[in-house]
């Protein structure tokens, strides 16, 4: 019996050691319309918004310092790569060293995605403690750019610990921004507790752009809107089939609005 015990012990800190997320616990979710997003979609203010651009980046480059650093970092990718990439004449060098940024590593995109989840608590929120204005103006901007009217994809997002609940026909959003894949298989490395078929409308392929092309990532903006078409469950896994519903958003130019 002590040998029983002691080579069950083993084994648990032999599969913890090997799999890092084996004792992490499964979070319940609704995917709702995410409303303390912030889903500014700048219609109106383009103009504006940029005449603040260099000012409101030094502050933010002081303020945070994640995000000073990864954008140097994807700067320099950037410039390594942009003869080798063709581009619309209208995506500048500040549109793709913004998503660049945003591929480069966990951790900015990790920070940036929880503050736009929560910034649209209250404009106060947004003015005072959002440190991510230009990256999300920038990213809604080349994502903008890069969007062909009328053209629409089939992609995947997988998600590791958390299993989202939704109900038919539901209205939902991600209120965030989405990464997906054009490849299934690419997709479910990330994760199966949550699985996503997605068709979206807004989203726009950036692997010319991103550090990690092989991923075939197609980026949604936050304030894509989506209906529920399917819910299944597929052993431990939820699938939740998603179908392009337009857009929506609470806000708009409120940067220049003051």
């Amino acid at each position: 019996m002590e040998h029983l015990g002691l080579g069950l012990v083993l084994l648990v800190r032999t599969l913890a050691a090997g799999n890092p997320l084996f004792f992490q616990s499964i979070k319940e979710k609704v995917l709702d319309m995410a409303p303390t997003s912030f889903d500014d979609q700048y219609q109106g203010c383009i103009r504006m918004m940029e005449e603040e651009l260099v000012e409101l980046n030094r502050t933010e480059f002081a303020k945070n310092s994640v995000y000073a650093q990864y954008w140097t970092e994807a700067a320099a990718e950037w410039r390594e790569r942009e003869d080798l990439v063709h581009k619309p004449s209208a995506l500048r060098t500040e549109h793709a060293v913004a998503l660049m940024a945003y591929t480069l590593q966990e951790r900015l995109y990790k920070e940036f995605n929880a503050a736009v989840r929560e910034a649209g608590r209250s404009l106060r929120e947004y003015l005072d403690s959002f440190h991510f204005k230009v990256l999300h103006f920038l990213v809604i901007q080349a994502l903008r750019i890069l969007h062909k009217p009328q053209t629409c994809f089939n992609v995947f997002r997988g998600v590791r610990g958390t299993r989202f609940t939704a109900r038919h026909h539901d209205l939902v959003r991600f209120g965030q921004f989405a990464s997906t894949s054009l490849n299934k298989e690419e997709a479910k490395e990330f994760g199966q507790d949550t699985f996503f078929l997605v068709n979206t409308c807004y989203g726009v392929p950036v692997e010319k752009f991103s550090a990690f092309p092989g991923e075939e990532e197609v980026l949604i903006p936050p304030f894509e809107k989506f209906e529920v078409t399917s819910i299944t469950q597929v052993g431990k896994s939820t699938r939740i089939q998603l179908n392009s519903s337009g857009t929506f958003s609470n806000y708009n130019c409120e940067w220049v609005k003051g």
